[in-house]
């Protein structure tokens, strides 16, 4: 069964199904028909010997070379072999298949002029489990992700390297062992293949949507920790965020609200109690969280409007026309990814402060000092805070941004440059931080709130305490923490801890 595509209209729920899916995909009839009249369109242009860049000239500062009618193939076999110059470690599978579907989306727009059989063949990489090696380094986001996805294109001509089935071999093998041929790239198809934003977009798309899990998770752990140091929940009234307007702090607002309902320990101290207010990072978590969840809507338009652009260059207009244009330039998505990894490093840094909060019996409202059992005798969760402070920074150091740090490429035929691969990619390393973050947090949270017993915290609560118990146990005493941590950030990074939050997806925020 295949996942059916139509190229130009996909949202956020379908780009992130396309992701998490193992599965192979079809592009749709109507956008293969419009492929083919884009080839047809592109092979007329080439028979009147109108000089077209990339089709029959060379590429970039060589741009003026003219190539003759009989060297128009071996220019595209050139053009991905030259480029296959990528360097570090392979991508993940599934990102290399989410970047082969991009492409397919991008090349099914009809403006690329490449025959139906090369998004045929795409198709029929994932279909059949070959995966191209893709080295994670060498594109700067300009004249699209050229490096990276050549060796994409180079699989496909049966070079380079692949896995097939989980074991890596020459590309050449790796087809036959699937029983697919090698393709014999015509005019443009090379170029084609390499133009474009997949990559970076791609990137973008899957950190994106793991972020946004882990926002969500933010708010679980924030409810958990306003209950565990008796905080006040008078500044998450409704009108209050209403009166400001922001989307993303009303929701962050209303879910911390609804998780909190009903919790014995926030009744106990409603009336009478002598504090005025709460630290910033509990009384202003929506409007720090809901900043960031604004921020992560936004950058998801961006990157949906992205999955479904013609990318290529030269395009092929739907007057027949062939013109060179710059939509493989990738400034929208490297500003989406520094917006990401800004919101990743806020979230990650006011949840650092509510662990230490936490674990500070002078502002824990009378908690046991890091919430050991015999603080003295035992350091319960002092370096876990510790640990928690190491990550932030690192985060915060990650979130500088790399789309201001272009640099001229290709003779200075290239001059300005996004560097939106390398701002995606880094996010993953930002999100594994962000998870080890707020599952500190909610051992900590979870600790606090039973070290309030007899009184009880929320059923909602309660029901995602359970799920931290299951990967964390109560602290009883002082053991090895690595093991508790790792397995709450796997937690966080790959459920949601309570039931019925809305927008637990990206796709369900309205913004």
């Amino acid at each position: 069964m295949h996942d059916l595509l139509s190229p130009g209209s996909l949202g956020l729920a379908e780009l992130e199904a396309l992701y998490r899916s193992s599965g192979s995909f079809r592009i749709d009839d109507a956008a293969m028909a419009a492929v083919a009249q884009s080839a047809d369109r592109l092979g007329a242009a080439v028979g009147s010997g109108e000089a077209i860049y990339g089709v029959n000239t060379g590429f970039g500062k060589l741009a003026s070379v003219r190539i003759g009618a009989t060297d128009l193939g071996t220019l595209q076999r050139n053009l991905v072999l030259s480029h296959s110059a990528g360097f570090g470690e392979p991508l993940a599978p599934e990102i290399v298949r989410f970047i082969i579907a991009l492409k397919c989306l991008s090349l099914g727009r009809g403006a690329s002029g490449v025959r139906p059989v090369v998004v045929e063949r795409l198709q029929q990489l994932v279909e059949a489990g070959v995966t191209p090696v893709v080295p994670e380094k060498g594109s700067v986001g300009a004249s699209g992700d050229l490096a990276p996805l050549a060796h994409v294109a180079a699989t496909l001509i049966g070079e380079g390297d692949a896995f097939y089935r989980g074991e890596r071999m020459a590309a050449g093998s790796a087809l036959q062992r699937a029983g697919l041929e090698p393709l014999v790239l015509e005019a443009k198809e090379g170029l084609a293949l390499l133009n474009g934003t997949q990559v970076s977009t791609g990137l973008a798309l899957a950190a994106l949507f793991d972020s946004w899990r882990l926002a969500i998770n933010s708010l679980v752990t924030t409810a958990l920790s306003l209950d565990a140091a008796m905080g006040s929940t008078a500044p998450f009234r409704e009108e209050i965020h209403t009166l400001r307007g922001h989307r993303g702090q009303i929701a962050a607002a209303e879910a911390i609200r609804a998780l909190l309902e009903g919790s014995q320990i926030r009744e106990s101290h409603r009336e009478d109690d002598l504090r005025v207010q709460d630290p910033y990072c509990l009384r202003c978590a929506p409007q720090v969280i809901g900043a960031c969840l604004d921020q992560l809507a936004h950058a998801g338009n961006v990157l949906r409007i992205e999955a479904n652009a013609a990318t290529d260059n030269p395009l092929v207009l739907s007057d027949g026309s062939i013109v060179s244009g710059g939509n493989f330039h990738a400034e929208p998505v490297g500003m989406a990814a520094d917006g990401i990894a800004i919101a990743v490093s806020e979230i990650g840094a006011i949840a650092q402060r509510r662990i230490a909060l936490l674990v500070d019996p002078a502002l824990s409202f009378g908690l046991p000092a890091f919430l050991a059992p015999s603080p003295g005798l035992q350091s319960g969760l002092m370096i876990a805070e510790v640990t928690s402070a190491a990550l932030m920074s690192e985060n915060k150091a990650l979130a500088n941004p790399r789309v201001v740090d272009s640099t001229p490429t290709s003779a200075n035929q290239e001059d300005h440059v996004s560097m939106a691969c390398h701002g995606a990619r880094r996010l993953f390393e930002m999100n594994a931080n962000l998870a080890a973050i707020l599952g500190i947090e909610a051992m900590t949270a979870a600790q606090g709130v039973e070290c309030r017993a007899p009184l009880e915290t929320s059923a909602s609560l309660k029901a995602a305490m359970k799920r931290i118990r299951s990967a964390s146990p109560a602290l009883t005493g002082d053991r090895l923490m690595e093991p508790d941590i790792a397995a709450m950030a796997d937690l966080l990074g790959s459920a949601v801890l309570a039931e019925g939050i809305a927008a637990e997806t990206i796709a369900g925020f309205d913004p």
